[in-house]
C-alpha cells in the first residue's frame, strides 16, 4: 500500500530532498488542488489560479529546506495556507499595478473583504481533500458492492433498505459494508495524522 501523502514529519524531511520525486508527487497531490480551489474562490481565472498554485508550490520548494517544523507553532497546512494567502495578495497587488483583462477591481475588493473564516474554509477544504485522498486509496481494497453500499448510504445519503434493494444485498450487509469502509477510511486518516 502507498504511504499517505500527508504532511507528516517524515514527508517534510523527504521534501528537503529535491530529487525525491515520490515525496513531491505526494505533496503536490494533496496541496495543489487546495491552493487552486482557494485561488478560484477568489475569482481568479483558471490560468491565473494555476499560476498562483505553481508560485505557492515553488515557494514551498524554496523554503522547505530551511523550514524548522515545530507543530507547537502551527500546522504545516496552516503554513501553506499562509503562503497561499500571501501569494494571492502579491498577485492581486501586481494586478492592480498592471491591470489584467478583467477591467475591474472586483477581485481586489473581494480580497479586502475576506471574512475571518477564510482559514476555516481552508481547513474544510483540507479535510475534504483528505477524505478524497483516503477514498481513492481505500476503494481498491473493497469489492464494488461493498464500496457502493458505503458510498450510497454515507455519501449520497440514501437509506440502507433502498441501497440493499438496489444492490441485491440484505440491509444488515449494507450496514456492515458501510461500517467496514468507514473504519478503513478513518484508519487511513488517523494513521497519517498520528505520524
Amino acid at each position: 500500500m502507498t504511504d499517505p501523502p500527508l504532511t507528516r514529519p517524515s514527508l517534510l524531511v523527504r521534501l528537503r530532498d529535491a530529487t525525491d520525486a515520490d515525496a513531491w508527487r505526494q505533496f503536490v497531490e494533496l496541496y495543489a488542488p487546495l491552493v487552486y480551489r482557494y485561488a478560484r474562490r477568489h475569482r481568479l481565472q483558471d490560468a491565473d489560479a494555476a499560476d498562483l498554485t505553481q508560485e505557492v508550490l515553488r515557494a514551498v520548494s524554496g523554503a522547505v529546506g530551511r523550514l524548522d517544523y515545530d507543530p507547537a507553532r502551527g500546522s504545516f497546512h496552516g503554513w501553506v495556507f499562509t503562503l497561499a494567502h500571501r501569494k494571492l495578495c502579491d498577485f492581486l497587488t501586481r494586478s492592480r499595478r498592471q491591470p489584467r483583462g478583467s477591467g475591474d477591481d472586483a477581485t481586489q475588493e473581494l480580497l479586502n473583504e475576506l471574512p475571518a473564516s477564510e482559514e476555516e474554509q481552508w481547513e474544510r477544504d483540507y479535510e475534504r481533500r483528505l477524505f478524497v485522498w483516503a477514498a481513492e486509496r481505500a476503494r481498491g481494497e473493497f469489492r464494488e458492492a461493498t464500496w457502493q453500499a458505503f458510498w450510497q448510504t454515507a455519501v449520497e445519503g440514501r437509506s440502507a433498505p433502498e441501497v440493499a434493494a438496489a444492490l441485491g444485498m440484505s440491509v444488515g450487509a449494507v450496514y456492515i459494508a458501510k461500517s467496514r469502509v468507514q473504519a478503513r477510511l478513518k484508519g487511513l486518516v488517523q494513521e497519517a495524522r498520528a505520524e
